[in-house]
């Protein structure tokens, strides 16, 4: 894989842990400079000090993407970005009769408003040959128990053809990847979860990890991907040869 340019910038949302830290580290690793943003600054500021530790050049960075003006500061006083990768976002357990239009709003806001309008500010600057990758979720084809997640995962994939074609006259490329069951302290915290159990319904014979997903965000962000654009890859193991399922 060839090398990005030199100083190639790489920002990365939600990059205090999880699939996000793993990002961030593999675009390090890749030779990008990297830039860790997460509203968990004591979580930011140990990613950023454990990829420095390795080698890495990393920089964290605190904030709510859902706080426009903030993120407009941040972007104006950071290079050129190369590459962004839009991995943070939020997610509920909640039944279908007990959802409400505040939280349609709320995940809404943060999952697919905040994407869109930091993914409009980066673009403002971003060089030719930029890449943007969304994350968005296997749970796009439908699930039971969080009905505005999904509903916002799958904006998160229409978005991401719509910016494709805004922005392929800037020579900047856009795709979605999406996650299926990915092992995660995250995902053994919920309420609902039987590891042995989605184990089991997996082609392949195990979970997802988050350098499944890194590797396939790196690729995305490389240059030998220059000719794919708006295009959504999941990334689950092959679960959802099955169809829809609950998660």
């Amino acid at each position: 894989m060839a090398t990005p340019p030199l100083a190639s910038h790489a920002l990365v949302t939600g990059a205090a842990a999880g699939i996000g830290l793993e990002i961030a580290r593999q675009l390090a690793q890749a030779g990008h400079v990297v830039h860790l943003l997460d509203r968990n600054a004591a979580g930011v500021r140990t990613a950023e000090l454990a990829l420095r530790d390795a080698g890495f050049s990393a920089h964290g960075h605190t904030l709510d993407i859902t706080d426009e003006d903030a993120v407009a500061a941040l972007v104006g006083g950071l290079p050129a970005l190369s590459v962004l990768v839009n991995n943070a976002g939020i997610f509920e357990v909640k039944p279908f009769f007990e959802v409400d239009a505040a939280d349609f709003r709320r995940m809404y806001e943060v999952n697919t408003v905040a994407m869109f309008t930091l993914s409009r500010t980066v673009a403002r600057r971003m060089p030719q040959g930029g890449r943007i990758v969304n994350l968005a979720s296997r749970a796009m084809l439908g699930a039971r128990h969080y009905p505005h997640y999904v509903a916002s995962k799958a904006a998160v994939v229409g978005l991401t053809r719509a910016m494709a074609l805004e922005l392929a006259p800037q020579g900047i490329t856009v795709n979605a990847v999406a996650p299926g069951v990915i092992e995660t302290d995250m995902l053994k915290a919920r309420s609902d979860t039987n590891l042995d159990g989605l184990r089991a319904l997996q082609p392949l014979g195990r979970l997802g990890t988050p350098a499944d997903i890194a590797r396939t965000v790196v690729f995305l962000a490389a240059p030998e991907a220059d000719f794919i654009t708006g295009q959504t890859l999941l990334v689950d193991g092959g679960r959802s040869l099955g169809g829809a399922t609950s998660i």
